[in-house]
């Protein structure tokens, strides 16, 4: 028989034992357990249950409600009973790798020379580029080996600016602490110093008695009053006072000029609270989409319109909406009146206005009127008159085979961006406007003809009414974004259909929409058919403006689109460089790239939290808050939350 063979039990015999001793010995051991777990159990009883939440080894709280963050959590965010403060730390932890291979985040702040530091338009790079036709004045971005990873820092005693509209007037010397245009323009009444800040009275080379006043006189000429009229581009812009006073008509413009010896002009543009980037009119297409402006202007501009074939006019024939207006004043309109005061012949100032209503006349443009100092031409409302009059005008020709809202980095051509076709010589090209504010919410006709793959009306007015839900839980999360004043300049990087601005078309505020140059659709022609504006960005490099531009940045699920595009951190420097201290960033975005981005914001000095979508805390996308702490270039490098401010939070 196999030695594995199941045993007969009772095959084996038992020795009888001494059964007394070993009962002893048995309940002596039971007794002495029981004691041993009687004694823990009193040892223990002082950590108390409460609620549902309960205390590990550790001392770890498992209650959401009572969480902590890695920063204290400013009272920028409502009452705890009606917000959760999300932590998705990990809360257990293997010991830590050797200080060598530890991976920390690690931000250092820049010098205080980097104050003003525009990546892409640095002028030691630029002095290296083409001066014809001002190319090296245009983007040039640092290559990647060029790129700082450092903290631009707020000059040595910078302030927070002044409230709209206190700010259309005033500026903090130490904010823009330049004197040049306080010297340059001191007779035409751009800007004036005073006590720590400059004033502002609304003056312009071409407008001295006042930009209210030029406009005034503007608006005897076209209607300014009627909402047909919502979006405006001004060329070489100054001080920006012709943006800052059409605000109070309800006309949002963008205002752009180049890096110059005007220095700081954009600057001292966003300080005021007006919209404003950083531009030129040169050798690539302006950042905006066709047909976008319902009014462009120049008003002493020094831009050679004559020149060229015309190139800078067919150029802003390509972003002004079929029926909208250019206005020029300043040379050479008026030259028989000033020709003396510019230290010009007449000869020469005829010559050049001369030149100026040919190119006009070739794009079929229409003279309204011509006042004093001030000359107005009209777009045709579509381009049957035009296509015909090419037998006359044997340039500029219809341009073949181009999209005319692409604008990143894309050569101007010297033809004409031929308007959409239309049955009739009444019809407006690409469809009819509504007027403002009824153009806001009205679908655009972009999406009523189909051009955009995808987007149709419905699409349109869902999204409407998800940012208006959105933005309202923006408000009960960060209490301040519903104050009047709080914020001013506002950012969103990544805006789709303008959801977000238009959400906030009643506050005193105004948004620059970006729409991402990597997006599948171009939908910046719709936000501006909304009666909003925007410009084109890639997020991989610095945007044309200043440091310190934003108040608020909101960026929906760019990290998303980003990824494996372009590093996390040089998105977030440059987010740091146009934001101002004490500024917010709200940042939407999947879960995962938000505990990262937190963990970065928080090696930046900020103060973060985490906020539930909106829906609830399923959903894997979080909302991610974070306020830039105050330092300047002054601040030591160990610096304590600042509690001015955002105190109030």
């Amino acid at each position: 028989m196999s030695t594995m063979a199941f045993l007969n039990p009772l095959s084996f015999s038992f020795k009888p034992k001494r059964l007394p001793a070993n009962l002893y010995c048995m309940t002596l051991a039971s007794v002495l357990c029981s004691l041993c777990y009687l004694a823990g159990i009193w040892k223990h009883s002082s950590r108390t249950l409460t609620g549902s939440s309960y205390s590990l080894t550790g001392g770890l709280s498992c209650s959401l409600a009572t969480q902590t963050n890695r920063t204290t959590v400013p009272a920028m965010a409502t009452a705890a009973t009606t917000t959760i403060h999300l932590n998705f730390s990990s809360h257990h932890h293997v010991q830590d790798p050797p200080h060598e291979t530890a991976r920390e985040h690690h931000f250092p702040r820049c010098s205080p020379e980097l104050s003003e530091y525009t990546p892409c338009e640095d002028r030691r790079r630029s002095s290296k580029f083409d001066r014809e036709r001002l190319v090296y004045r245009e983007r040039h971005c640092p290559e990647a080996g060029e790129v700082l990873r450092c903290r631009i820092p707020a000059p040595k005693r910078y302030r927070v600016p002044f409230r709209w509209p206190e700010s259309r007037e005033s500026v903090w010397f130490a904010n823009v602490p330049h004197m040049e245009l306080t010297v340059k323009k001191k007779m035409q009444n751009w800007v004036r110093f005073n006590k720590g800040r400059f004033s502002f009275p609304g003056g312009g080379t071409m407008f001295p008695n006042g930009a209210d006043k030029y406009i005034d006189d503007i608006a005897e000429l076209i209607n300014l009053n009627d909402g047909s009229i919502r979006t405006a581009v001004d060329t070489g812009c100054g001080v920006a006072s012709w943006a800052a006073y059409l605000l109070s008509r309800n006309i949002l413009t963008v205002s752009f000029a180049p890096r110059d010896s005007h220095e700081a002009q954009v600057q001292f543009a966003l300080e005021r609270g007006v919209p404003a980037l950083i531009g030129i009119l040169a050798s690539k297409r302006l950042p905006y989409p066709s047909r976008a402006f319902d009014m462009a202007h120049c008003s002493r501009c020094l831009i050679p319109w004559g020149q060229f074939d015309g190139i800078y006019l067919i150029e802003v024939d390509r972003i002004l909406r079929p029926g909208g207006y250019w206005i020029l004043s300043g040379p050479p309109i008026n030259w028989e009146n000033h020709w003396k005061g510019w230290e010009r012949t007449p000869e020469d100032l005829k010559a050049e206005q001369s030149v100026i209503e040919t190119v006009a006349r070739s794009l079929c443009w229409k003279k309204l009127k011509q006042k004093n100092d001030i000359a107005i031409w009209q777009k045709p409302t579509n381009h049957l008159h035009c296509i015909a009059n090419r037998k006359v005008f044997k340039k500029p020709q219809f341009c073949q085979a181009q999209d005319p809202d692409k604008a990143w980095y894309t050569k101007m051509e010297d033809c004409l961006t031929p308007l959409p076709q239309v049955a009739h010589k009444k019809e407006v090209a690409g469809g009819e406007l509504a007027k403002w504010p009824e153009r806001l919410n009205a679908i655009p006709p972009r999406i009523i003809t189909g051009s955009l793959e995808g987007i149709t009306a419905k699409i349109f007015t869902e999204n409407t009414e998800i940012w208006k839900k959105r933005v309202a839980h923006y408000k009960e999360v960060n209490r301040q974004l519903g104050q009047p004043g709080r914020y001013r300049n506002l950012l969103d990087m990544n805006s789709f259909l303008g959801g977000f601005a238009a959400a906030l078309v009643d506050d005193p505020v105004w948004v620059m929409n970006i729409v991402p140059v990597v997006a599948k659709v171009n939908t910046l022609g719709v936000i501006y058919e909304r009666g909003l504006i925007g410009t084109y960005q890639n997020w991989c490099e610095a945007m044309s403006t200043y440091p310190r531009t934003y108040d608020l940045i909101h960026s929906d699920s760019v990290f998303t689109l980003y990824k494996d595009r372009c590093k996390m951190e040089d998105i977030l420097l440059e987010m740091d460089r146009i934001l101002r201290p004490e500024g917010s960033i709200i940042i939407r975005d999947d879960v995962d790239f938000v505990v990262e981005i937190r963990s970065m914001m928080d090696a930046m000095e900020y103060d973060t939290w985490i906020a539930n979508h909106e829906k609830g805390p399923h959903d894997r996308e979080k909302i991610l808050l974070a306020v830039k702490r105050y330092w300047t270039s002054s601040s030591p490098n160990h610096i304590q939350r600042t509690t001015k401010n955002v105190s109030q939070f």
